[in-house]
Order: structure tokens, then C-alpha cells, then sequence
């Protein structure tokens, strides 16, 4: 069987959590035979780009879609495909901005058409018409509809989709989150919480993941718990200003800024709870991730209830005071649990779900291509 190659289409492969499971796909998918090359939409170098090199994935880089650049940019996506007639399969994470992808991959001929939502909702600035404007631009250029979540996939497709919507689990590799007591005994050390009560967070510093909530939840338990202890791991633009919020309050020595962290595993080894109040979510990899370490999460009622695949998850309104907040938090288990074997019932274990998504690729991979003799390059 020949190699196969999906175009996987994005806006930069840094360690969020869309950008984690396809890592995780790609590095059980490359041993069958289908390599992962990717369209990114910033110039910069993405935390993952190395490997997928290493690896022999391609890297293409397009500008930022932006409402102003619509035409510019639609030229490139058409020249693009004209350049590389060989793509069998495009597969496009861009939620409502995959219409664009899809259009042109449509206009090229491009067999298999995979859009993917990964949110279930946006917020109000500056891009909302023109976000709203993708979104009912998306009409027949998909042939596949995939979504993280049922509520994710109403949320994109339910004007425009023609066929049913496939639900693909943000799956994990669920042996790496077992819990294991001497390596959270050496992160705890090595992070200066020996001691402590440990509430953790992972997510980018952006509106969606609501910073400024966690920072007055955390305030509140404080007040209780004299040893208590926040990790914030994850970067992004408003973190100065999350910086700035925690001195004025008087936490700097409570509140540890991580940045980035490359072991997430070993990481969630070291909390106590979880704690993740977004704005809106699809269904985020990380909760299925602090699951998976057996962790007990406080999360909004904002996402979906399908995310709770342990009974570990626990649902708030944004509307609550963070006083409410932290007493439910505290009020928690907050003992780690081997859930590895509900995750893998519900189809959340990636060898599961990377056999499904290997067969479904490799569908396109006899099909003759379009273009006779195309080269790679």
C-alpha cells in the first residue's frame, strides 16, 4: 500500500489542545502508512513543528485570515491546491473558517472534504459578522462533517450540513495519565508544593478560558486554606495582564506561571483538583486529559455535559459568585482515581479511536489521483 497523505489544515501547531490530539493521531498513524502534512496560518514556528518534520511531515505557511484579506486569500488557497494536485484527503480544523478550505479544496477536486468544529460557540468582538459569515459560507463544499462533540457539531453544521455528523472523540493515549504516586511526589518537589493544596490550570491566557475567574475563585479559597497553591501552565496575550491582576491582589507567592509545559502528564500528576471555567469550549482535550490522571475537575456549564465520561466532573454556572465557586471546589475529591477504564468504554482512548480514523483515511488511499504523475514537493 502506498503512502498516504492528508493535508491537515490549522492555524499553528502549538501545544493547544486541537493541536495535541492530531500530534497524538500522527504518531500512531505514520506506522500505517498515512503521513500528516499541514497548512498553518502563521509565519512564526509552531512548538510541535520540529517533530512533525522529523517525522516527514510538510509545513505550509499561509497568512492569518483576516476580514480585510478575504480576496488576497482565496487566491492563495487556489493557487495552492493548483500547485499540489495530489491531496486526496484535506482535513480542516479551523471551525468556521474551514469554509474557505473546503471551498477551494471543492473547486480543486479534492475527493475527501473533512470539516471539523471544535468549539460550540464565539464571542462577541470585532470578527463576529465575518466569523458568522464563514459559517454560512459552509453550505455543500464539505463531504464530511466531524465534530469533538455533538453540541460542537450542532453548532457549526446544523444550517448547512447535508449529511450526519461524526462525532470523533479528543481521544488520549490514557496510559500516560495513570496516576502514579512517585512521580507526582517528584514534580511536586521539583514545582515547590510539597505541602500544598494544588489547583491546576491549563489553557491558553485568551477571553475563552476566563483567567480573570480563576484568579477570584482562587482569591476565595485563600481565605479558607491557608496552603493552597495555583498552577496556571499555557501562554498567550492576556497573561501580562493576569500577572499584573494576581500582585495587585497580593498572590504572587500562591500563583505559579508555568508558560508552556511539554510534560502535561507528569504535570497533572501534581494537582489536587482541576480547575477549568471557560467562557466556551467544544470539547476541551485537557479535561479528558485531567480525567485520564484521575483528577477531580470544577468546570462551566458552558461545556457540554458529554465531557464528563468519569463522574469526576462537576458543573457550575458563570452566573455564581467565586466564593460559590470555591466552595464547591473545596468540597471536592480531591484524591486521584484510575479512570482508565471508563475512558477506554467511552471511546476515549487514542488506539481505539486511531484504527478508525486510519480506516476512514485510508478509503482514498487506492483511489487513483486526479492529477496523472503529480509529484510531491
Amino acid at each position: 500500500m502506498r503512502e498516504l497523505r492528508v493535508l491537515q489544515v490549522v492555524t499553528i501547531m502549538n501545544r493547544g489542545g486541537l493541536e495535541t490530539m492530531l500530534m497524538n493521531y500522527y504518531r500512531r498513524l505514520i506506522h500505517v502508512g498515512i503521513q500528516f502534512d499541514f497548512i498553518v496560518h502563521r509565519q512564526e514556528e509552531g512548538h510541535y513543528d520540529k517533530e512533525i518534520k522529523r517525522l516527514g511531515g510538510r509545513i505550509f505557511h499561509m497568512p492569518s485570515i483576516r476580514p480585510g484579506n478575504y480576496q488576497k486569500y482565496f487566491k492563495q488557497l487556489d493557487a495552492f491546491f493548483a500547485e499540489h494536485p495530489y491531496y486526496r484527503i484535506v482535513h480542516a480544523h479551523l471551525n468556521e473558517n474551514s469554509s474557505f478550505i473546503m471551498r477551494a479544496a471543492y473547486d480543486a477536486g479534492v475527493p475527501c472534504r473533512i470539516a471539523h468544529s471544535h468549539l460550540s460557540d464565539l464571542h462577541m468582538d470585532f470578527k463576529w459578522l465575518f466569523r458568522k459569515y464563514a459559517r454560512l459560507c459552509m453550505k455543500e463544499y464539505p463531504n464530511y462533517y466531524f465534530a469533538c462533540s455533538e453540541r460542537a457539531g450542532d453548532w457549526l453544521f446544523k444550517s448547512s450540513s447535508k449529511s450526519e455528523v461524526t462525532v470523533l472523540p479528543n481521544a488520549v493515549d490514557v496510559s500516560q495519565y495513570l496516576y502514579h504516586l512517585p512521580e507526582r511526589k517528584r514534580i511536586r518537589r521539583e514545582l515547590g508544593v510539597d505541602d500544598s493544596f494544588v489547583i491546576g490550570h491549563i489553557g491558553r491566557f485568551n477571553y475563552q478560558k476566563n483567567h480573570d475567574l480563576i484568579i477570584d475563585i482562587f482569591q476565595s479559597i485563600c481565605d479558607k486554606k491557608k496552603n493552597a497553591v495555583l498552577i496556571l501552565a499555557g501562554d498567550g496575550d492576556l497573561m501580562p495582564q493576569i500577572k499584573k491582576k494576581v500582585q495587585k491582589l497580593g498572590l504572587e507567592q500562591q500563583v505559579k506561571f508555568l508558560g508552556v509545559r511539554e510534560d502535561i502528564p507528569s504535570l497533572l500528576q501534581s494537582f489536587d483538583v482541576f480547575l477549568f471555567p471557560s467562557h466556551f469550549e467544544g470539547l476541551p482535550v485537557v479535561l479528558i486529559e485531567a480525567q485520564a490522571a484521575g483528577l477531580s475537575c470544577l468546570v462551566s456549564d458552558t461545556i457540554t455535559a458529554e465531557v464528563d465520561l468519569t463522574n469526576r466532573v462537576t458543573f457550575m454556572s458563570l452566573s455564581s459568585k467565586a466564593y460559590e465557586w470555591a466552595d464547591k471546589l473545596l468540597q471536592l475529591d480531591n484524591q486521584h482515581k484510575d479512570t482508565s477504564k471508563e475512558l477506554k468504554v467511552a471511546g476515549y482512548d487514542i488506539e481505539t479511536t486511531s484504527q478508525w480514523l486510519a480506516t476512514f483515511y485510508n478509503e482514498y488511499n487506492d483511489i487513483e489521483s486526479h492529477v496523472s504523475g503529480a509529484n510531491i514537493r
